[in-house]
């Protein structure tokens, strides 16, 4: 089973398995921070959209340089030079993204024997209390 914390990662050096860890988490932080970027994404296609609404409720309400002047200057403008969200995340993911989580998968397949979480499975063998309901080292061994 992946991530066994009976199985003995005694196999493994532990300044590696902290150093593995330690790139888990870093990539951990990595995928949070694209969450980010994704919700940055979705909340600005969410502002062009409600500019356009504002831009329409201020025309019919008789305001129609305001409307025209919001359309012009800001529905459908970029956020960075040349570039809507979209764009931003396609070249993060490309430039960075990609290549991070390939060469974590890399080290973790050479230093861990493809093992994910193997800092954390040894700190639940270290810090759970065996035997006792609620700490159960896998879900087979959950009793009902």
């Amino acid at each position: 089973m992946p991530n066994d914390p009976k199985q003995d990662a005694g196999q493994f050096n532990g300044e590696t398995v902290e150093a593995v860890g330690e790139l888990s988490k870093a990539l951990e932080t990595l995928e949070r921070a694209r969450g980010h970027l994704y919700s940055f994404h979705q909340l600005l296609g969410t502002t062009d959209f409600t500019l356009g609404d504002a831009a329409d409720q201020l025309a019919a309400a008789g305001h129609k340089g305001w409307a025209d002047e919001i359309r012009d200057e800001l529905v459908g403008r970029n956020v960075l030079e040349g570039r809507w969200t979209f764009q931003i995340i396609e070249e993060f993911e490309e430039l960075y993204y990609e290549p991070f989580r390939e060469l974590e998968r890399r080290v973790r397949d050479d230093l861990a024997g493809g093992r994910r979480h193997l800092h954390e499975a040894q700190l639940k063998r270290e810090r759970r209390s065996k035997g006792r309901r609620g700490h159960e080292a896998t879900p087979e061994e959950v009793q009902p």
